[in-house]
């Protein structure tokens, strides 16, 4: 039996099949060439595609040229008996160009001479043009994803940038490997609701609406939707972040949205003032029912003080709904300050805080709308007093209001050690309905001193540390803006 299939494993070797017929017959072009690149032999393939005739040269035959081609492998081989490798165009005697894989291979004498090289050529033309094909769509998908209007990104687990398209980078800049809420939330840790980890987590798209920043720092809406991008194992590799432009639209929406957003914010205020000046009446009548002085100055005063906080909120309500331009009158830069801090005592000894005053004398006047200032001095109080209240790490708080001026312009400045802003808090202090306060703020305040304060020509400037406090710079011209 062993001997027997020992016969079998040689009959199955032995072929007894000519050399020239495995050269014939190999599915490749075969020639056999000298020093001077004449054709010596081709096998039979060769001979149907390219013809062949005694005396013919590779070059002139294949490549229709006069003369050898720069680089030939051909001559390599023979110059240092290696074999070489390159891709080449061929051409068929039907004048049809072919994309080929060439091997020059020396073929050598008794004495280790390189007498002639055998080069095999292998055609990949239709591997080149699905190839070329496979370019082409690529570079079309790199132009539709640059092109199509909105940001693209994608994004890895730990929410670094692996691509981006065009209008991304434009925009906001890239650079392979940043953060996502570092390029564009210009955050330090990750966002608390990130639609990115949501879709990495549980393999689904997510939907949500961002504020994101420019790296010229304009503000964008944008609509943000999210899909698992999966690799040949099935798990999610990376995610496709796709955020659509809003803003226009929420803009358009604003005038829409303010209405049920005002309703909600305001109502509680008003049943407050309500209630104040309720109190204030009955104090006041039961002054005069018992002719007691003292009682009805109580209720004067309580009333008075409903009043202007009905008057503040009426004029933060008329600033948002009507574009209303700055009634200009000389102001004393050193006593507005002190009649704006005046109504402010108050609400700061509830709070436990200390309100400080510092100013420089000043007798020079300068000019702006006396209501809408005092609106925009106000706004910026409550938002220090608040950051005071919502402070818990400090045993002691203070709000310092300063005052200086200069030939051009006057400055003041509100200076709380109260809880701080993030940088995202800052960056949207002054956007329309953002508030930090969650439901305790109304989100006009902010928006409302800063569009004051363009009207009148200048700008706040904000100074902010989380945990350490905020500085609100007013910075106004002395004189009218010239329109």
């Amino acid at each position: 039996m062993e001997c027997e299939s020992q016969q079998v494993g040689r009959h199955e070797w032995d072929l007894n099949i000519p050399p020239e017929t495995l050269f014939d017959e190999a599915p490749c072009f075969i020639t056999v060439q000298d020093r001077d690149l004449n054709i010596l032999q081709a096998n039979r393939q060769f001979r149907e595609v390219f013809g062949y005739k005694p005396g013919d040269t590779c070059y002139g035959l294949f490549k229709q040229r006069g003369t050898p081609c720069p680089n030939c492998i051909v001559l390599e081989t023979f110059a240092d008996g290696e074999s070489h490798k390159s891709e080449e165009t061929f051409v068929t005697r039907d004048d049809l160009e072919m994309t080929v894989i060439v091997q020059a291979t020396p073929l050598r004498d008794d004495q280790g001479n390189v007498t002639a090289v055998m080069e095999m050529a292998t055609d990949i033309t239709e591997a080149k043009n699905l190839q070329r094909k496979l370019n082409r769509s690529r570079k079309l998908l790199r132009t539709l994803v640059d092109e199509v209007p909105c940001y693209i990104t994608v994004q890895d687990r730990d929410f670094r940038l692996v691509e981006a398209n065009r209008r991304f980078r434009d925009d906001f800049g890239y650079h392979f490997g940043e953060r996502c809420y570092e390029v564009y939330k210009h955050r330090n840790e990750p966002c608390l609701r990130c639609p990115v980890a949501e879709t990495f987590e549980d393999g689904v798209m997510h939907t949500s609406e961002e504020v994101v920043f420019t790296l010229g720092g304009e503000k964008r809406n944008v609509l943000v939707q999210t899909a698992p991008l999966r690799g040949p194992d099935g798990n999610i590799d990376t995610v496709l972040e796709i955020s659509t432009d809003i803003t226009e639209i929420r803009q358009l929406q604003d005038q829409l949205t303010s209405l049920g957003l005002l309703v909600g914010s305001v109502s509680h205020g008003i049943k407050g003032l309500l209630t104040g000046l309720d109190g204030g009446v009955y104090v006041l009548n039961s002054g005069f029912e018992r002719n007691d002085v003292g009682r009805i100055k109580q209720g004067w005063d309580m009333i008075q003080r409903n009043v202007d906080r009905v008057r503040s909120m009426v004029l933060d309500l008329l600033y948002y709904a009507k574009d209303r331009e700055p009634v200009y009158a000389p102001i004393d830069p050193v006593t507005f300050m002190h009649d704006v801090c005046a109504i402010q005592e108050s609400k700061a000894k509830l709070l436990g805080v200390t309100l400080v005053q510092m100013g420089e004398p000043d007798d020079r006047p300068f000019e702006a709308d006396p209501s809408s200032l005092h609106s925009l001095m106000t706004n910026l109080l409550d938002n220090s007093l608040d950051a005071c209240r919502l402070d818990n790490s400090k045993s002691e708080h203070e709000v310092l209001v300063a005052y200086r001026g200069d030939e051009d312009h006057v400055i003041y400045e509100v200076r709380d050690n109260g809880i701080g802003m993030e940088q995202e808090t800052k960056e949207k202090a002054f956007c329309l309905f953002f508030s930090s306060k969650g439901t305790e703020g109304t989100g006009l305040g902010l928006f409302i001193a800063n569009k004051i304060a363009v009207k009148h020509g200048g700008k706040i400037e904000i100074d902010s540390h989380y945990g350490e406090g905020t500085t609100f710079r007013v910075i106004l011209p002395r004189g009218k803006v010239a329109e």
